[in-house]
């Protein structure tokens, strides 16, 4: 069945490259992505399924069923929603919307889980139960369009026993997939502080409550929340990419502002962390005679792959794509609302290699330059297909 399921990805990839340039050009934003919608809803019926519905605003849900459909139910996901970047590549499928770009793949995984849904309706005799497909909005915004999916049920009649995702990797070359077993992706969380001073002339400090000083102060004293008071074998990440101080070389302002990111892959640990950075920044913020205003806000859990489910998964893929050409991963402190699947059912969330030197696509996501190797689109469909059936058959 390896070769039968080949040669059918084999046979779509021209068009589903062609989708996958469509959606490129159209690029829209998180929970706005009802061109996209309607653009899925299409294809899937021209592909020949009808138990399409919508779910989480600008999702799409489909059921295709194979023999004893009540057997068992397994979910494959895929996210829609694309990025705030504009566009540098010049390629004939470049973006039309200016300052929207799919710069996470997210066009690749919609495209792909298109062909997977075509395959699969075809092959509908070849596997036992029924695969529940979620085209998934909002991956890019909090609170996550997977946690919406799950409070509207979309893992729900039929109940899933496990979910599968895939998503482009720009460190693996194209041909390659990556997995790993247990812990895998971090949780995310914003941080956003206002420390009020009181400003004034800046030949004059004495007059003044210098937000900046205290500031400066509290980031370099916020780096022990990881190297001091987390325990060292926890991953952790604590960074600020934004300061503001509208002041001038001659003047200190009113307040200073800034945002950051903390991540981990602990949740006991993620509470006493955000404890930790409330009370050394508001701390130091008052011994310097400022205010400190902080806000955390609490993004998407850590990502857990199931062992078991997961050590399956690595054994169909090296059975349809040879050992050498699957990798482990390692633990990648990067966030994704996928974990919010993973925290309810067996979940497995692993990587497809886009990369081709040869070609100059090298770029990473979240990045204007940001490309793939089209010809891991195959490898994209025919892969998840055989894993689907694996898994159903299993």
């Amino acid at each position: 069945m390896i070769n039968e399921i080949k040669n059918l990805a084999s046979g779509i990839s021209k068009e589903i490259v062609e989708i996958r340039q469509h959606l490129h050009q159209n690029p829209e934003l998180s929970f706005e992505e009802f061109n996209t919608q309607k653009f899925i809803i299409q294809k899937l019926e021209e592909f020949g399924l009808n138990e399409i519905s919508t779910i989480a605003g600008t999702g799409v849900l489909v059921l295709i069923k194979g023999k004893n459909p009540e057997k068992k139910t397994i979910a494959l996901r895929a996210d829609i929603d694309a990025l705030p970047i504009t566009e540098t590549n010049e390629v004939k499928y470049k973006s039309k919307n200016t300052g929207v770009m799919h710069a996470c793949g997210h066009d690749v995984h919609t495209s792909c889980m298109l062909g997977v849904c075509k395959l699969l309706n075809n092959l509908k005799d070849k596997f036992e139960g029924t695969v529940k497909v979620i085209f998934q909005p909002g991956e890019e915004k909090l609170p996550g369009g997977a946690s919406i999916v799950i409070k509207d049920g979309g893992l729900k009649n039929p109940d899933v026993t496990s979910i599968i995702g895939q998503h482009v990797m720009p460190l693996l070359p194209t041909g390659t997939v990556g997995f790993r077993k247990g812990l895998y992706m971090a949780s995310t969380d914003e941080i956003y502080m206002s420390i009020i001073g009181r400003g004034g002339h800046g030949a004059q400090p004495q007059q003044n409550i210098d937000p900046i000083t205290a500031s400066a102060q509290i980031i370099t004293a916020l780096q022990q929340v990881v190297s001091r008071i987390a325990h060292p074998i926890i991953p952790s990440v604590l960074s600020f990419g934004k300061i503001e101080a509208k002041g001038a070389t001659n003047i200190i302002p009113d307040r200073v502002y800034i945002e950051g990111t903390f991540r981990t892959l602990d949740e006991k640990w993620r509470e006493k962390a955000h404890e930790s950075i409330f009370k050394i920044s508001t701390g130091i913020a008052e011994s310097f005679g400022c205010k400190c205003e902080i806000e955390i806000k609490k993004g998407y859990p850590f990502l857990k792959n199931d062992e078991i489910l997961t050590e399956k998964l690595i054994s169909y893929a090296k059975n349809y794509m040879g050992n050498e050409n699957v990798k482990e991963l390692d633990i990648w402190m990067a966030a994704e609302d996928f974990a919010y699947y993973s925290q309810i059912v067996p979940a497995c969330f692993y990587r497809l290699g886009t990369r081709n030197e040869s070609k100059k696509i090298i770029s990473n996501v979240h990045t204007s330059t940001f490309d793939i190797d089209e010809d891991a689109i195959q490898t994209g469909i025919g892969l998840m297909t055989w894993l689907a059936v694996c898994e159903l058959n299993d």
